[in-house]
């Protein structure tokens, strides 16, 4: 239920349309004024909703580059030495040339590895983890390292899951 003008505290009452009135309404609609009334109020709201929803949105872009499982094991790869593509798509089991060209690209323009080419017969294309890069090395180190550990439980919990869910189907 919305609060009318005589219970609202004085400070937010609404101010009438006079000059004075008007200027303190373009004070308010900058959230530049000291005195809050429900409008500045209301915008800073609107202000701290936005910020989190552009950080949101900056966060899921970003998690969806580097969270994938290729760019993740790419990243790994590359975190000792530059390795040529051919290293890579050997030392990655089950990735395709395909992914593993759209992975690097990916991770190139986000500026996460950078490529040199040196003209040899055939090219030589290496990959390194640009300075970027390598700030993901601790995180992505990190989740790699969870992962070979809690494998097994994780083993268990899917299966378990798995008979629960048939046992609930044939009921």
């Amino acid at each position: 239920m919305a609060a009318s003008a005589s219970t609202l505290p004085s400070a937010l009452t609404p101010r009438p349309a006079s000059t004075a009135g008007r200027r303190e309404a373009a004070a308010v609609a900058t959230c530049a004024v000291f005195i809050p009334t429900v409008t500045c109020v209301m915008k800073r709201a609107e202000s701290a909703t936005m910020h989190e929803q552009e950080t949101c949105l900056a966060v899921r872009d970003v998690l969806h580059r580097v969270g994938d499982k290729w760019s993740v094991l790419v990243v790994s790869m590359l975190s000792e030495r530059p390795l040529r593509f051919s290293e890579l798509r050997r030392s990655i089991e089950g990735i395709s040339q395909r992914m593993l060209t759209l992975t690097l690209r990916n991770l190139e323009r986000d500026g996460l590895v950078m490529r040199t080419v040196t003209p040899t017969v055939p090219p030589r294309v290496d990959y390194e983890l640009t300075a970027l890069g390598r700030t993901l090395l601790d995180p992505v180190l990190a989740l790699a390292a969870w992962a070979a550990g809690h494998r097994v439980e994780i083993a268990h919990a899917r299966a378990r899951f798995d008979r629960k869910d048939r046992d609930e189907q044939t009921d």
